[in-house]
């Protein structure tokens, strides 16, 4: 007995010790709902989880959304309140025969004495196929309650038919007013700075802004300004403790400002951010606004993005969202792709905003894309059409007798009444111009020629 509890002491020493150094945002991690910041959606009074986790009766969950954003949070603020066994288990160092360890005591656990087990396992995505099959007999038979987080899509990175089992919450950065919300309860509580350290509001509003919507950032930030401040403190002759009616250490915006060099935004190359911003840039331009392209583009750069695939996507933009209504937009896409190969960042910058702004002024046609479209379809789902016997080639026996090819040179206005589709397609079945920009005066090319047929006939 007297073994047991030095050890129950020992355990709890070590305990405090690493509380107290833990890092801020490890010691600020909410313990309960009424101290979680955000996410009112799913964690309002009402929501689903709220109700689940206050009666205990949690089926499986998988928390998808950026870091910082309180996935892990959540499933310890579960793991404080459940009356089930809360195992958790590593993505990134864990096993098959980690899990099944894990499903094997579950299983004992619930026949000897119907307790419940909740197997958390943060960035779940990290697990290859296989770990994740190992998962879905105990899931499915609810052998354990699953919570899985990921900052990755679970519907593209999780096996489907454990996302199929589960219940999927999404979360999204947090506001603004959420995380100064978090800044200033670290800045008061004993857990947090203790009330020890005084934040100008330009500090504040940095910290805020820097933190681009993920608490573990922000609160990493204040940290680190709060260790600046101290430091310079006791540089100029202040206690490293100061007395309780010492004033409080001033943190200004220079101690953030030399903490975080840059603001912390969300970008993740190849993940569901990367793809959410280059729609986000194709929509901007398409809607003809340059400014909001402009910032996308920023944006993506900012997050490390290759400029070659921003040139990539603004070629195909120039043919499809542009076309025929400004030809010379294509040259311009081409001419950015060129330059990024060839100068590259930080440069390219310049000739990817110029070709932003023309691109997202240009007059816009689909027309050229949806002729294509259009042509397509008919060619899959159409009969098969020949080819009129005078278009065909000359280069063969019997070609006499295909009939009279005329050459449109050879006539004042490169025109003649002559048919090019096959039988049982009609001009303007599939090009359709629009009436702007250079496609106007296509417009008024094919309204022409279809006069002039008819005058013809």
């Amino acid at each position: 007995m007297a073994r047991d509890t030095q050890h129950s002491i020992f355990d709890e020493q070590a305990a405090r010790y690493r509380a107290e150094t833990a890092p801020l945002a490890v010691r600020m991690r909410p313990r309960t709902l009424d101290d979680f910041a955000g996410q009112t959606d799913i964690v309002g009074r009402d929501s689903y989880l709220r109700r689940m986790i206050a009666a205990d009766t949690l089926s499986s969950l998988i928390f998808f959304g950026p870091a910082g954003t309180g996935k892990t949070t959540l499933a310890r603020i579960i793991a404080h309140t459940t009356a089930a066994t809360f195992v958790e288990v590593s993505a990134v160092t864990g096993t098959v025969s980690d899990l099944r360890r894990a499903i094997k005591e579950a299983t004992d656990r619930l026949n000897l004495s119907g307790e419940r087990t909740i197997l958390f396992i943060d960035e779940i995505h990290r697990f290859s196929k296989s770990q994740q099959d190992a998962l879905l007999h105990a899931v499915e038979d609810r052998i354990i309650i699953l919570i899985g987080a990921t900052t990755e899509n679970p519907y593209f990175e999780v096996n489907s038919p454990l996302v199929s089992r589960s219940r999927v919450l999404e979360l999204t950065a947090l506001s603004d007013d959420d995380i100064r919300s978090i800044l200033l309860r670290a800045l008061s509580s004993p857990d947090g700075l203790a009330g020890e350290y005084d934040v100008s509001t330009d500090a504040l509003d940095a910290l805020v802004l820097t933190a681009g919507g993920d608490a573990r950032v922000a609160l990493t930030s204040l940290e680190l300004a709060a260790q600046l401040a101290r430091f310079e403190h006791e540089e100029a002759g202040g206690d490293a403790a100061p007395a309780a009616s010492a004033p409080n250490m001033p943190i200004t915006v220079h101690h953030v400002q030399d903490v975080t060099p840059s603001r912390q935004l969300p970008y993740d190359k190849g993940g569901d951010v990367h793809y959410d911003i280059i729609s986000a840039f194709i929509k901007s331009m398409r809607g003809s606004d340059p400014d909001a392209a402009v910032y996308w583009l920023a944006r993506m750069l900012a997050g490390g993005e290759d400029p070659k695939f921003i040139a990539r996507r603004m070629l195909i933009f120039a043919s499809e969202d542009v076309g025929n209504a400004d030809p010379r937009a294509l040259s311009v896409a081409a001419a950015t792709f060129k330059a990024c190969e060839v100068i590259g960042m930080p440069e390219c910058r310049i000739n990817l905003a110029q070709a932003a702004n023309y691109l997202a002024l240009a007059p816009k046609s689909n027309a050229a894309y949806m002729a294509y479209e259009h042509a397509a379809a008919e060619v899959q789902n159409g009969p098969a059409r020949a080819v009129p016997n005078h278009l065909r080639d000359r280069h063969r026996p019997g070609s006499e007798d295909y009939g009279r090819y005329h050459y449109p040179h050879n006539s004042p206005d490169a025109w003649v009444d002559q048919q090019y589709l096959p039988d049982g397609l009609a001009q303007g079945a599939f090009y359709q111009p629009t009436d702007r920009g250079w496609e106007r005066e296509a417009h008024k090319r094919l309204d022409a020629i279809r006069r002039e047929r008819r005058n013809t006939r």
